[in-house]
């Protein structure tokens, strides 16, 4: 089958790969729907970041080159002799994180964390095997095309969660990226009275304008913080930085009023200088997200699935497995009108 293989940086191949022999916990999916993420980004323009390359990673036991695709939906092809709660010709999206599992979700949600498609292959190809632990059915009338939307769709809504947003509150978004466009979604969904946008695209900026933000600044041509705090003097409650630069880190902070919360929700390509004493004065708190609990993941799917949460405007392209590096990666990385493109595996809806 085919399937795009990360080999290293600006190395995808599009070849011929092999499904591996199916384990008896385990089920084989038939990719629809593949939905390139920041992180796979990241992989392509600098990576390795997260995937195992010297050696094969210990919860996964595989390592580079691998296929890749973390966000995706399909349908149940073949089911392992122990599997038992989906069948045949089943509908699901695919949870991709691993984890030790020794520890509840709420008390360590990243317990030795790694992921299908990062650290084991992935979505990007016809067909992918995963254990059943990582395969949740889709409710009737919600699309592949939606399932395929609900990983980084959890990410936003976990960000939420982990910011203790409340109904009414203020909230900033650094980065009107996939992630940030989402988390624009969620935050519009949980009930945020005011909703800023930060980035230096005009074309990301119309974007987050659409899905909900209800602020736009662009960060090339006014001071963030000068600019929100013309319109909230004592600044947002809750603010995320998903644009992992050093300046949108500081000016989250500074946007953020005394007491509130800024969440980390981006991936940093490399180390930033900072002094904390930047919080000393305010009692700013700081918190971190990457990823989601199994409970969240679930939700996300209840979410989309009852059309609470419309994560569908993320959507900027759709493309071919065999074009995925010209317009897929280096669409991204020079388009920023690109927002979430699709790769078509069965194309099944």
């Amino acid at each position: 089958m085919k399937a795009a293989v990360w080999y290293g940086e600006k190395d995808i191949r599009v070849e011929e790969r092999e499904l591996k022999v199916l384990q008896d916990n385990e089920v084989t999916v038939r990719v629809a729907w593949a939905g390139i993420c920041g992180s796979d980004l990241h992989e392509y323009q600098e990576g390795p970041v997260i995937i195992p390359v010297e050696e094969n990673n210990e919860l996964t036991g595989q390592q580079a080159p691998l296929t890749m695709g973390h966000e995706f939906a399909g349908v149940v092809e073949k089911v392992g002799k122990d599997v038992t709660s989906v069948k045949e010709g089943d509908r699901v999206a695919i949870n991709p994180m691993y984890t030790f599992g020794n520890k509840p979700e709420d008390v360590d949600a990243y317990d030795g964390f790694q992921f299908i498609g990062l650290g084991s292959d992935g979505g990007f190809a016809k067909y992918v095997n995963a254990g059943e632990s990582f395969v949740y059915k889709l409710p009737e009338g919600m699309t592949l095309q939606d399932g395929a939307l609900v990983e980084p769709t959890a990410v936003a809504v976990q960000a939420v969660k982990e910011g203790n947003m409340q109904f009414g509150d203020t909230v900033a978004v650094f980065g009107a990226g996939p992630i940030g466009l989402l988390t624009i979604i969620a935050a519009k969904a949980a009930g945020a009275s005011k909703i800023f946008s930060f980035d230096l695209s005009e074309e990301r900026l119309q974007k987050a304008k659409e899905l909900g933000a209800t602020h736009v600044f662009n960060s090339g041509q006014v001071d963030p913080v000068e600019a929100l705090k013309n319109v909230i003097p004592e600044g947002v409650d809750v603010t995320f930085e998903v644009a992992g630069v050093a300046p949108t880190f500081k000016q989250a902070i500074d946007v953020t009023r005394a007491r509130g919360t800024m969440v980390i929700v981006s991936i940093f390509a490399r180390p930033i200088e900072w002094n904390p004493m930047q919080l000393t004065s305010t009692g700013v708190k700081v918190t971190s997200s990457i990823a989601y609990t199994p409970t969240t993941f679930q939700q996300t799917v209840d979410l989309i699935g009852t059309g609470q949460l419309k994560p569908q405007g993320v959507i900027t392209s759709q493309i071919e497995l065999d074009d995925i590096v010209e317009k897929g990666f280096e669409a991204l990385t020079n388009d920023k009108s690109q927002s979430k493109i699709l790769v078509e595996l069965s194309g099944e809806m």
